[in-house]
């Protein structure tokens, strides 16, 4: 059992609040407590995420998205009853409780089993032109441009083999020999890594026809000009829990119009909405794909991913979101370049 009174929370505490909290600790969840702690409810993760896609604001208070009625054990409760309490309920965090609801401490999955290798593969697209960040690409692919110390896809996949993955497909053709080079076979970082080497350009879905076979678990597919803190375990779980066949993250965007927008009906007046702001959810670049995905895809067949989510969709397939609230940015433009230099250290030190 571990200690947990740095995350213990007030109910009116503010969402944007809880989120630091949950992202600052290894137990990756809040408890709500009244004045003499007792618990009121938690928040994890993916109780946040779907408050974000319901349009929750940061301000409001964590009341008005916990669980009110979470799994919890008594204290002194045997370690084997808590272990299969976690394993028949589906939950990694179960806090531990007095007779009077006060909080004791909290049980963690990880303190019961060790963490294997992750068995999904994991595919990067490192194959684009990267025309808008010319002259520095004339002469180097995107993906071995260097923010920081280290090159934008070394700074990847480091962060995906801290999530316990181990084998790589980096999917490649505009100046490949330099990404194969540099990363060679992954022996340097402790991971396999091969190669989709794509003679014309086969979109974000269609280098995936170039795996060698459909593999056991699903598929983590990722732009290779993306820095992010995404928890990739979170994402992995919220595809299963859904039984989703293909998953995409999304990000908020928020967009202010720099006029009044007139309403009008017809050549009617109605009314003045001074410089409005508009929030939307825009791709992110990460995907989960079911192995069976890989059936409808053609050899040597250029398709986006985008297309092969409306594919999906149209098949009334189960097909979900999944918001990303961390660290992220799409390395498009020398702007974002830039930017990417200045928040280096801050984000990834």
């Amino acid at each position: 059992m571990r200690t947990c009174s740095h995350i213990m929370i007030a109910p009116t505490t503010s969402l944007q609040e809880t989120i630091q909290i949950i992202d600052a600790d290894a137990r990756q969840i809040a408890l709500v407590v009244d004045d003499h702690s007792r618990l009121m409810g938690t928040v994890t993760d993916g109780d946040v995420r779907r408050a974000i896609l319901r349009g929750v604001g940061l301000n409001e208070p964590v009341r008005s998205i916990m669980n009110m009625y979470p799994t919890v054990v008594a204290h002194g409760t045997p370690s084997q009853t808590i272990y299969a309490l976690m394993l028949r309920k589906g939950v990694r965090r179960i806090p531990v409780v007095d007779g009077g609801r006060r909080v004791i401490g909290l049980e963690m999955f990880e303190d019961y089993v060790d963490s294997p290798k992750r068995e999904n593969w994991v595919v990067i697209m490192a194959g684009g032109l990267g025309t808008r960040l010319a002259p520095l690409t004339d002469t180097c692919p995107k993906p071995l441009l260097k923010v920081g110390p280290k090159p934008i896809l070394e700074i990847i996949l480091e962060s995906l083999i801290a999530h316990s993955f181990h084998r790589f497909f980096f999917s490649v053709n505009y100046r490949a020999e330099m990404i194969e080079s540099y990363f060679g076979d992954g022996r340097k970082w402790g991971v396999r890594i091969e190669y989709l080497r794509e003679q014309k350009r086969l979109g974000t879905a269609g280098a995936l026809s170039l795996l060698p076979h459909e593999p056991a678990q699903p598929i983590l597919v990722m732009n290779g000009d993306l820095l992010t803190s995404v928890d990739f375990g979170h994402l992995l779980a919220f595809h299963t829990e859904n039984q989703s066949i293909a998953t995409m993250c999304i990000r908020e965007h928020v967009h202010a119009i720099p006029y009044g927008v007139v309403h009008i009906d017809g050549h009617n007046f109605l009314a003045m909405e001074e410089k409005p702001v508009q929030r939307m959810f825009v791709n992110a670049g990460i995907y989960v794909i079911a192995p069976e995905v890989l059936r409808l895809l053609e050899k040597d067949t250029c398709i986006d991913m985008t297309s092969l989510f409306d594919r999906l969709a149209s098949q009334k397939s189960p097909v979900h979101v999944f918001p990303v609230r961390e660290y992220w940015l799409d390395i498009g433009k020398m702007d974002d370049y830039v930017r990417a230099n200045q928040e280096y250290g801050e984000v990834f030190l």
